[in-house]
């Protein structure tokens, strides 16, 4: 029995391009109908499905991630915390779980950037971009396939969560939660992308990621309430996405107010993916 090749091996053992495929893959995405788009964004994602199926330790970070910092926050950080929410630690794990869910969304959107820089640097993109299809079919289906490892990563942190002790009040508030966190790491994935396109290597996106990361998380209401931060920060943390995001997420699963929130999230969402998208696509049919 034969192993089967790898799908990067496959477009790299794919003919040359003969002349009128090159002519059909410069044709603008807005002449392929909208049944050739969907049709190029699933093979895309069958595509990155196998690769990881056939590349297992890239879901390390999925695995790993939502029990190291569950583990950590709630018995390094929840007593204390969780004494000043005047709830203890078990107080605790009702706080900073539903934000957890938020920074999951964040973190994990860095990986489309530096996937997308990877396969930019290995040829890969080269080889999609002399095919006839659409443009954005490729970034659309790198976005499908990590909101898939969102997910996951999201399962996890909720089947630990409930041995450290969280209380699922809501199951619909739940499952409205990883959406509006779905929405919005589909917003942030458009941003790394474009760093995955303009940056150079994968190392880049990932310092420049970081930068744009740890003072969006820490800056929030992920882990701590806002209350007792300096005023200046506390200003920054009023505009910051990630903390209305976490307060809609606590609103919808533990409980409290909602709507304030929930549209300020969905409005960043919105102004996010509208400026960065087209940004995105354009960098990557203009890169040389």
């Amino acid at each position: 029995m034969t192993a089967s090749p790898s799908p990067t091996t496959t477009l790299n053992q794919a003919p040359r391009a003969t002349p009128s495929a090159t002519a059909a893959a410069s044709v603008p995405d807005a002449r392929i109908p909208l049944r050739g788009h969907l049709r190029h964004t699933g093979a895309l994602i069958r595509r990155n499905l196998l690769w990881i199926r056939q590349d297992p330790e890239s879901m390390a970070d999925a695995l790993l991630m939502p029990i190291v910092f569950t583990l950590l926050f709630v018995y390094v950080f929840g007593g204390s915390i969780g004494q000043a929410l005047g709830g203890g630690q078990n107080g605790y794990v009702q706080y900073v779980i539903p934000g957890m869910i938020a920074m999951m969304s964040m973190t994990l959107s860095q990986g489309v950037g530096t996937g997308f820089s990877q396969d930019f640097n290995s040829g890969v993109m080269d080889r999609f971009r002399s095919l006839p299809i659409g443009r954005g079919s490729v970034l659309f289906a790198k976005i499908s396939v990590e909101l898939v490892r969102m997910l996951f990563a999201t399962a996890v942190l909720m089947i630990v969560s409930v041995l450290v002790g969280f209380h699922i009040h809501n199951w619909g508030g739940l499952f409205a939660a990883v959406g509006l966190s779905a929405a919005f790491a589909s917003s942030i994935m458009w941003v790394f992308l474009t760093l995955g396109v303009v940056l150079k290597n994968a190392q880049s996106v990932q310092a420049m990621g970081f930068l744009v990361l740890f003072p969006l998380q820490f800056g929030s209401s992920i882990f701590a309430p806002t209350q007792s931060m300096p005023g200046w920060l506390q200003a920054f943390t009023d505009y910051n996405p990630l903390s209305t995001l976490a307060d809609a997420a606590r609103g919808l699963m533990v409980g409290g107010p909602v709507a304030h929130d929930l549209w300020i999230t969905l409005a960043w969402s919105a102004a996010i993916t509208v400026v960065m998208a087209p940004v995105a696509i354009y960098k990557f049919r203009t890169k040389s």
